[in-house]
């Protein structure tokens, strides 16, 4: 294990990665993070409704050409957004087609639309994404619409669009603007830990250039020094902590340029950078009913977390852990897990393996998950890869579990897979 005091933050991090021209406020408690902001924009009609989604019908299946001609136009245009976007555009492109889907699937349903660019536009932040940059975007995306619509990009149709981006860039401007009263874009950050858990998976703690204020269960994006602008999604390993240390538990994917930096480059001594925290998969969504948690891989870390948090405040309810892996020495955490259990007796943990044979639990997480409960009364927490997710969800839900019941993280890109509306619990409103 390498660790190290506290040295003073290396001024020599790349600049190029800070945020211009953003305010460093000092970090507010995380309650005091912005709603979605008020808008004043008239809704789309459902002429203009129907008129976005036949442009984006009429160029969907040219996508990718549609995207590249898209960048190429605004770096061409305004070089000076360049700046904002990491070396490797592949990825980029995706989320940028994806996140224009998620608009125009929400795009008549105000609440929801609102929501969504607002999670936008307060993500945007750790870019360095300024006002300015909005209608440079909205330019250059209408002209690449229009260039491969063709014929079909009528007048009306591109009135439709110039209002639907309007109003989705002004509440992301908003929403922007409004979290930076109360939180930085980012949060520089030294790693002061890094211990190797074996399997490709390394356990690594940094200490935030002053407290970041998260709870137990969350997540946040990272970007390293070793590839500016790629920004990658980690739970955070453990309850808050008077140091303000946070602890991740991060695996080296093959072909991941960030995950393999972090587990087999990083070092004591090297400056990350922090977004704002997300998610909402935490204690207090199980109110007082006994927990059900899963665990793959090193989705372990936020249940680790919400069960360390648990102890600090004297839980009153049972929890059964299960942990899975493919082979028994992936199994990494469970001997932690196993002398917390020693220590609370409300915690029980089982381990099981889906590719070797050992004693105990073979088996996938969902198959063996099977094999005990009955669940039908308890809170499920479910965090790992997405299809064993899906699985565990699936057979929770088949034993009579209700979804609002069920958490988990988004299993693919947060930011825009964010569930936007709770779901409700009919138990609280018999007319549903």
């Amino acid at each position: 294990m390498r660790t190290a005091p506290t040295p003073p933050l290396d001024p020599a991090y790349p600049t190029a990665t800070r945020p211009s021209r953003e305010p460093r406020p000092e970090a507010p408690e995380a309650s005091e993070a912005p709603g979605p902001p008020a808008t004043d924009e008239p809704p789309l009609t459902e002429r203009e409704v129907a008129l976005v989604r036949a442009g984006l019908a009429v160029v969907e299946p040219q996508a990718g050409e549609v995207t590249v001609y898209f960048y190429a136009i605004l770096f061409a245009r305004y070089p000076e957004v360049r700046a904002l976007f990491p070396a490797d555009m592949d990825v980029q492109r995706d989320r940028l087609l994806r996140g224009l889907l998620r608009i125009i699937e929400l795009v008549d349903d105000p609440d929801n639309l609102v929501r969504f660019c607002s999670l936008l536009g307060r993500d945007h932040r750790k870019f360095g994404a300024l006002e300015g940059h909005y209608p440079a975007v909205g330019e250059c995306l209408l002209a690449a619409l229009a260039r491969y619509a063709g014929p079909d990009w009528t007048p009306e149709m591109a009135a439709a669009w110039t209002k639907a981006y309007t109003t989705a860039a002004g509440v992301m401007v908003q929403a922007a603007e409004e979290d930076s009263r109360v939180r930085p874009a980012t949060w520089r950050a030294q790693i002061v830990s890094h211990l190797p858990r074996g399997n490709g998976i390394a356990e690594i703690t940094v200490r935030p250039e002053f407290a970041y204020p998260y709870t137990a269960g969350q997540y946040l994006s990272m970007e390293t020094p070793w590839r500016p602008l790629a920004w990658r999604h980690y739970s955070v390993a453990n309850a808050p902590r008077p140091d303000h240390t946070l602890t991740f538990h991060v695996r080296a994917v093959p072909g991941g340029v960030v995950s393999n930096s972090l587990v087999y480059r990083a070092a004591v001594g090297d400056i990350v950078r922090l977004g704002p925290p997300q998610g909402a998969m935490s204690l207090d969504a199980a109110e007082d009913r006994d927990l059900v948690c899963v665990a793959g891989g090193t989705g372990l870390a936020p249940i680790r977390a919400i069960l360390e948090q648990a102890a600090h405040t004297g839980i009153r309810r049972y929890v059964d852990l299960f942990i899975g892996a493919r082979t028994a020495d992936e199994l990494y955490g469970l001997d932690d897990m196993l002398r917390m259990a020693q220590r609370h007796h409300w915690l029980s943990v089982r381990a099981a393996v889906s590719h070797q044979r050992i004693v105990g639990r073979e088996g996938t997480l969902p198959q063996v998950l099977r094999e005990f409960g009955p669940w039908d009364q308890h809170e499920a927490f479910l965090c790992g890869p997405p299809d064993m997710v899906s699985s565990a969800a699936h057979n929770l839900m088949r034993g009579g579990v209700p979804p609002f019941r069920i958490h988990h993280d988004p299993l693919d890109v947060p930011v825009l897979n964010t569930p936007l509306a709770p779901v409700r619990n009919p138990e609280e409103n018999p007319e549903l």
